[in-house]
């Protein structure tokens, strides 16, 4: 029996698809819509780690659907839309949680030093690879909107539907270190 708060919310036979929906915090959303009743697409360039959320969203009774699906690759998230679409109709939800940092996009320290660092393998804001934090820009921001662009085309048709974006307290108060994350998750707030 669903509980009192579950029965204010009836979600049973929408669809939801997630993107990023292999990893913990959107792998967690997965299940507990998976748990009232939503049809669940979990999008992620992992596919093995897609499969295994949606294997944990079956094995406690919901329905789920694995897709392998690089959000920066249109095609790719044009093939998952379809799919998803083919198999169920189109989403009534989209999650946008696809997104992350990389090494090449993080400065070592917080501070710049003027008289130089002590460590010769230091990364400062000024060693930053363009590649490394374009890399990072795009996942979390394009990967966000690449993906909006294509599974918001269903939602419009229908007249309905909802999509959150997974943003961060980075894009209003930006952490040490990660520039391009920041920034990233800064348009990501701007563009929802």
């Amino acid at each position: 029996m669903k509980s009192d708060f579950l029965n204010r919310f009836d979600l049973n036979g929408k669809v939801a698809a997630i993107t990023g929906g292999g990893g913990d915090l959107c792998g967690a959303m997965a299940e507990a819509l998976g748990a009232m009743g939503v049809k669940v697409a979990v999008l992620d360039i992992d596919l093995a780690k897609a499969e295994a959320r949606a294997f944990s969203v079956t094995r406690s009774g919901g329905t789920a659907k694995a897709f392998r699906c690089d959000v920066l690759d249109k095609g790719q998230v044009r093939e998952s839309y379809e799919a998803v679409c083919s198999l169920w109709g189109p989403p009534d939800f989209l999650i946008n949680g696809a997104g992350g940092n990389h090494p090449r996009a993080t400065t070592s320290e917080e501070f710049h030093r003027h008289a130089g660092s002590p460590d010769p393998a230091a990364q400062s804001f000024f060693d930053l690879d363009p590649t490394g934090f374009r890399q990072v820009f795009d996942l979390n921001f394009m990967g966000t909107f690449l993906v909006s662009q294509v599974f918001s085309q269903g939602m419009v048709k229908k007249g309905q539907g909802s999509i959150v974006n997974i943003s961060s307290m980075s894009a209003f108060t930006p952490l040490t270190k990660v520039a391009a994350y920041s920034a990233a998750k800064g348009a990501v707030s701007n563009f929802t």
